[in-house]
């Protein structure tokens, strides 16, 4: 393991918050995005236009929540495994300092970089 058992289960611990955090969020959103759905009454198109709006930001903040949480959740399937804190591409360990800003990185900066620039060059 590239880490001491007192970190792995602090990240572990900043993984279950977050993870927390985010379902909290998410169950916050679906309530905003219901009481949107639900709210009757006459609207005028203003209305119906701010609130097509309101849904459409609700449902992107809940895509990337959604994204992030199987990121997190994923991590916390490679502590279980003994597999957390190594790159998913070459093997190596991520830095420490990376973890602790990112708990969830699959990859080391310079994968993650090289992948970045992949992307940018195919999109």
């Amino acid at each position: 393991m590239a880490f001491d058992k007192d970190f792995i289960d602090q990240m572990k611990t900043r993984l279950e918050q977050m993870k927390l955090s985010i379902l909290e969020m998410l169950l916050h959103e679906d309530e905003d995005f219901q009481e949107l759905v639900d709210n009757d009454g006459p609207k005028d198109l203003v209305d119906v236009a701010s609130d097509d709006i309101d849904m459409k930001t609700l449902e992107a903040l809940g895509a990337q929540e959604v994204k992030r949480l199987r990121l997190i959740e994923a991590a916390l399937a490679r502590i279980a495994n003994d597999q957390y804190g190594y790159c998913l591409k070459s093997g190596k360990p991520i830095p420490r300092e990376r973890l602790e800003a990112i708990p969830y990185a699959l990859y080391t900066i310079e994968v993650q970089e090289e992948l970045d620039r992949q992307k940018r060059r195919v999109g």
